[in-house]
């Protein structure tokens, strides 16, 4: 049986705001808690889009890669887990299950859907909304009745964690920015869907956006032989989903307004255009599927009307929301206006922490955008501010990633000087990686 978790709302903040002032900044910790555990595999569901354009016949082995990874994820599929394999060209196809719907993973459907895997071959375009598209009418699908594990063909569609993995080498030339974006907004918040490029040929930004607009992660693989690792890692962590579909409930009261939510531990995640209003003063932001004891920071800006010194409010609720409607974890933030300097200038350290981690990204992002545009000027005052921001907030991950772009002279000062040899994979891996956040105080 299911263990729904509940969450736990830690805010941290300074309330204490200068007279004049209307904005009240918050860092929001929500940890799931409860002794939460994966509910029972038939709510879960698992779709596999795998690249078959063309491209990736060259080099021959990352097909060979590509299908190697898709094994590893099959094997480790819960029994009882309903699941589909996809393979995406300039439309999108079902590899297996035979017919319609989703299969039930046992022994029988695990080794069908591996020889159906392998008897795939490269050919045609790329168009990833219709990979979608195909990915959220399989995880969306009616159920089919009682399951039966292990059995081919046994169909259904579960309530619980819905998730994707989406494998692409190329770029998205199928279809316009358009269709994608339009896409995107019909099936974002249906499933979460795990993005990885394999190689060079693929754009960052394109790859990005899906990740983003369907709450999932993205990353490189640049050697086709790291595949099946990641694959099996992606849905080990689907596995473990304990609930899906929490969304993270902000009230304010009048005279105040959100000015952004974002995620902003394990990595970087704006949801301040997710808002779905749920009452006058209420709106709901998702935040997908949770796993037990999992934890994230969330960066909550608030504009209110400035008030005398002395007066205090409430500046806003926070709820999750899970299935049902079933509320857990609260926390509130709050303001008081007050004339004492020595109250009002402490800025707490996870605010200015994740407000740098923010900055970091934007200044890779700028930095790698004006090197690929040959103003090595801006290139290398960008990148120096962000060596500058990883050195203070201890952020080694990123910095070692900047080193492969920049030569660092001196990482507090953030005296760097560009690269000339420096490769795309490098460059690549840096620009994927940016969003990556160190969370403040426990790592």
């Amino acid at each position: 049986m299911a263990v729904a978790p509940e969450f736990a709302v830690e805010v941290r903040q300074n309330e204490h705001l200068p007279a004049g002032a209307g904005r009240v900044e918050a860092v929001v910790t929500v940890t799931a808690t409860g002794g939460a555990r994966a509910g029972p595999a038939a709510d879960a569901a698992e779709v596999l889009v795998l690249d078959t354009s063309g491209s990736m016949r060259s080099p021959p082995e990352k097909l060979a890669e590509a299908v190697r990874a898709a094994e590893a994820a099959l094997g480790v599929l819960r029994d009882g887990v309903r699941f589909a394999v996809v393979a995406g060209t300039d439309t999108a196809r079902v590899v297996y299950p035979p017919g319609p719907g989703l299969a039930v993973a046992g022994p029988r459907t695990r080794a069908a859907a591996t020889r159906a895997v392998r008897r795939l071959r490269a050919a045609g375009g790329t168009a990833m909304g219709r990979w979608l598209l195909l990915a959220d009418a399989l995880l969306s699908g009616p159920d089919a009745g009682a399951p039966d594990a292990g059995g081919p063909g046994s169909r259904a569609s579960g309530a619980g964690p819905r998730h994707a993995i989406l494998l692409t080498d190329g770029e998205n030339r199928h279809e316009s920015p358009q269709e994608l974006a339009a896409v995107l907004e019909r099936v974002a918040g249906r499933f979460t869907c795990d993005c990885r490029g394999v190689g060079t040929d693929w754009r960052v930004a394109e790859l990005r956006g899906i990740a983003e607009a369907m709450l999932g992660t993205v990353d490189i693989v640049a050697d086709p032989a790291g595949l099946a690792r990641d694959f099996e890692s992606m849905t080990l962590a689907a596995m473990g989903k304990a609930v899906a579909d929490v969304s993270l409930r902000l009230w304010t009261p009048g005279h105040a307004e959100v000015v952004f939510l974002r995620q902003v531990a394990p990595a970087l995640l704006d949801l301040t255009g997710r808002r779905r209003r749920t009452g006058p003063r209420t709106g709901e932001y998702p935040t997908g599927a949770w796993a037990a004891g999992e934890s994230r920071d969330y960066h909550l800006s608030v504009r209110v009307r400035p008030a005398a010194v002395g007066e205090r409010m409430l500046a806003a609720r926070i709820a999750l929301v899970g299935p049902g409607e079933a509320v857990s974890g609260r926390g509130r933030v709050l303001a008081v206006w007050t004339d004492d300097a020595a109250l009002s200038t402490r800025i707490p350290p996870e605010v200015a922490h994740y407000t740098g981690q923010a900055e970091l990204a934007e200044a890779i992002r700028e930095g790698l955008r004006a090197r690929r545009a040959g103003d090595a000027a801006r290139a290398t005052a960008r990148l120096g501010r962000a060596v500058r921001l990883a050195h203070e907030s201890g952020n080694t991950g990123t910095a070692k990633l900047l080193a492969a772009v920049v030569e660092v002279r001196d990482a507090a000062s953030g005296t760097v000087r560009l690269r000339a040899d420096v490769t795309e994979v490098d460059e690549m891996t840096l620009d994927t990686r940016s969003t990556v956040t160190k969370r403040v105080g426990r790592d």
